[in-house]
């Protein structure tokens, strides 16, 4: 545990530990619980099951809290509460943002259920820092288990993994025969509960720290065009445009755009959709947050991360860029059943309530509310090369009972070009290349 924060950390400040009642075998009386702790505390070289102080990671001082799993399977207990209490309370005062780095079995059984209360404090702990608008990083390793998951874990902003890490609510000898693969980091990840598996644990954390705590101040301008700078004649050429192949899509706008970024992944809810990217990018030393559709039909998964990272960028006081390219949202019967509507919902809500600036370019197609709840009203762009309709032609043209020749017209219809867009006030201006 010293060798990680060495790792880590050019330099470590640890705080004092909090005074200790003396009570020998703990609250509840449980026979050899204080020689089990003198064992582990002479195996370790450590008091208690967590070690927290202030380092320095990169450029920037953190708060960490860092778990000790050879003390006792690294599980809590109340003297780990008074630490982890105290280390948030300090965090809150020197305005750093906490970093815990998780290796813990879960509550300490030795104390009952004075340990398990334990996480209500670290919970409220948590929530006084989250309002305070100081960003968290969770690390974790091997294993991340129970209330340590459910707390300190799954409940940071950030949440990074190393490989392999077990990592789940059960623990390995309580959890029901069968899947194990379930209980693993590439799991959650793949289920949408962990934002990045990392193998350079320092040079993660330095990016990670860097972007959290150097949010801009100023409105962003939207990118500049990627494309052809020519708008087109009809709509109908508007919609083939947005969807040729060579189109630029938002991938190629983020790395324009930003010097460099780092996605989060998932909802917190079991889904990941590929086709939306949200994370933080930094630019010209500052960092602006990012909710981008990348050219596929937006899963609700997709929307409930874009609000969730919107929401997060509005607390930790981080401007929005959000970059629109869907042919709508997914509509089939699965995307139903997962709550399409409550998402798309969840979206239009983080955008109109967000303090920060939210800043929208169009970058291809726009395709209906599934788009619009991306947008910014009063602050989207478009590039020449998109458009944006109340429903896509072929849509409205099965809706009109049209024949399929009359696509091309009830394109030109909808009035959904650039320069519509502009007319109509939906769109503040079209973007041009640099």
């Amino acid at each position: 545990m010293r060798d990680l924060i060495k790792s880590v950390c050019m330099a470590f400040t640890e705080f004092d530990a909090p005074p200790a009642e003396s009570d020998v075998d703990g609250p509840i009386s449980w026979p050899g619980y204080d020689e089990a702790r003198a064992r582990a505390q002479e195996r370790t070289g450590e008091p208690e099951s967590v070690v927290c102080g202030v380092g320095k990671i990169g450029d920037v001082e953190a708060t960490l809290i860092v778990f000790e799993f050879g003390f006792l399977g690294g599980s809590v207990g109340r003297r780990t509460g008074d630490r982890i209490e105290a280390a948030f309370a300090r965090a809150r005062e020197l305005g750093t943002p906490v970093v815990s780095f998780i290796a813990t079995g879960g509550s300490r059984m030795q104390e009952g259920m004075a340990a398990l209360s334990q996480l209500q404090r670290i919970a409220r702990q948590a929530a006084l820092t989250r309002a305070a608008g100081i960003p968290q990083i969770s690390v974790l390793r091997d294993p991340t288990t129970g209330g340590g998951w459910a707390t300190l874990g799954a409940g940071s902003d950030v949440v990074l993994a190393l490989p392999g890490a077990q990592v789940g609510f059960a623990g390995s000898r309580v959890r029901p025969p069968g899947d194990d693969s379930a209980y693993t980091a590439e799991s959650q990840l793949a289920s949408g509960h962990v934002d990045q598996i990392v193998e350079d644990l320092p040079g993660a954390l330095a990016r990670w720290l860097t972007l959290l705590t150097n949010p801009c101040r100023t409105i962003p301008v939207p990118p500049a065009a990627l494309g052809s700078a020519r708008v087109p004649e009809t709509g109908w050429d508007a919609v083939q445009a947005a969807r040729a192949a060579s189109r630029p899509h938002a991938d190629a706008y983020l790395d324009a755009y930003f010097d460099w970024c780092e996605d989060v992944s998932g909802d917190r809810c079991g889904g990941v959709d590929p086709g939306v990217r949200c994370g933080f990018g930094f630019r010209d030393g500052v960092t602006i947050a990012y909710a981008a559709q990348c050219g596929t039909p937006t899963l609700p998964s997709g929307f409930r991360t874009a609000a969730r990272l919107i929401r997060l960028a509005d607390r930790l006081g981080f401007p929005v860029l959000t970059l629109i390219d869907t042919p709508g949202a997914a509509n089939d019967g699965a995307a139903e059943r997962a709550g399409a509507g409550a998402a798309i919902a969840e979206v239009f809500a983080a955008v109109a309530s967000a303090s920060v600036p939210v800043t929208t370019l169009v970058v291809g197609e726009g395709g209906s509310g599934g788009a619009l709840a991306f947008a910014a009203p009063g602050r989207t762009w478009v590039t020449p090369d998109s458009f944006f309709a109340v429903t896509s032609p072929e849509a409205a043209a099965a809706i009109l009972k049209r024949p399929a020749s009359e696509i091309p017209a009830t394109a030109n219809q909808l009035h959904l070009r650039p320069q519509d867009l502009v007319q109509l006030g939906v769109a503040q201006g079209i973007v041009q290349p640099r």
